[in-house]
């Protein structure tokens, strides 16, 4: 009899000890400070692109259109580098072997920097709208902050719904047929975006290119070459899936590269081996790339007569 209840008085004593400790309700009374904290590191800041009260309902509806089909855009170009690295054939089509982290960070800074410093506008403070073929300009050092978009582009530019249309390439037709890859390259322009680091390395298509395998250093930040690999990756892979619009392009011998060939014909879907150039690429300004010395303040001549306003 004792020893039976030294056993039960054993269990009673071990049932005592296996209990686990309750367990206390988390308390909640600071959450709604701790909330406001972590979100203050962000207060003031500009989601969305900023439009000027000179713009009247209808250039106000095409310029968020566009400026939402330039973060499409991007938002494909970087997700289409995620995916496949600097391996893909587009990527070194357009960028050569260098690190895909550069071109990555210039897209993403489109999508999700901040926008309060940038501001597009629809009157014409400066009178450059006045000029024949200007769609827009960057205002440059009258506001550094800012974009004429003119008259021109709201009857001229195309939705990006219509990529690889009517005739469209992306070698062989303006980069700026469509108001998103336009309005990608006028982001760039402003400091809010470019950060006076994209510039323009290349003058051409072919340039491009060309840039691509030479120097590639300076491919990853060439807004034309930003411009170019946005808009055919998202027609190869979107637009006209495995097919796209590529277009052909015959790429003339430079003082760019070394070898003595006068030319080489180079299709969309060709990619030569690349590789860096250890010389430095100066920005192209005004025209001189083509010895142009009578383009307006703000613009320079393309190598094919384009006249591109910043």
């Amino acid at each position: 009899m004792r020893c039976s209840v030294s056993i039960i008085t054993a269990f009673a004593a071990v049932g005592t000890f296996a209990l686990p400790a309750a367990v206390l309700p988390r308390q909640h009374s600071d959450d709604h400070s701790h909330d406001a904290a972590a979100a203050a590191w962000d207060e003031g800041a500009t989601h969305d692109f900023v439009i000027h009260e000179s713009c009247n309902s209808t250039e106000m509806i095409q310029l968020r259109k566009g400026l939402a089909d330039a973060v499409i855009l991007a938002d494909h170009a970087k997700h289409h580098i995620l995916r496949y690295g600097n391996s893909s054939d587009h990527y070194r089509k357009y960028f050569g072997d260098a690190p895909s982290g550069e071109a990555i960070g210039h897209y993403e800074r489109v999508i999700n920097g901040d926008k309060g410093n940038a501001l597009f506008r629809c009157d014409n403070p400066d009178g450059n709208c006045e000029q024949p073929e200007w769609g827009g300009h960057w205002r440059g050092e009258n506001a550094t902050n800012e974009t004429v978009i003119c008259p021109l582009s709201y009857s001229t530019r195309r939705p990006l719904e219509q990529l690889c249309a009517m005739g469209y390439t992306v070698a062989e037709s303006e980069s700026n047929t469509y108001f998103g890859s336009d309005l990608l390259h006028r982001l760039y322009h402003m400091p809010a975006f470019g950060e006076n680091y994209v510039d323009h390395f290349a003058e051409t298509y072919a340039e491009a290119l060309e840039l691509a395998q030479t120097n590639s250093s300076y491919a990853t930040h060439d807004s034309d070459t930003l411009q170019y690999f946005a808009l055919d990756v998202y027609a190869y892979d979107i637009a006209v899936p495995g097919v796209g619009c590529p277009g052909t392009v015959t790429v003339e011998a430079s003082s760019m590269e070394e070898p003595a060939s006068s030319a080489m014909a180079t299709s969309m879907d060709a990619h030569s081996s690349p590789s860096h150039a250890p010389e430095p690429v100066t920005p192209v300004s005004a025209g001189a790339a083509n010895g142009v010395t009578s383009a307006p303040q703000n613009c320079h001549t393309h190598a094919d007569g384009e006249l591109h306003c910043e």
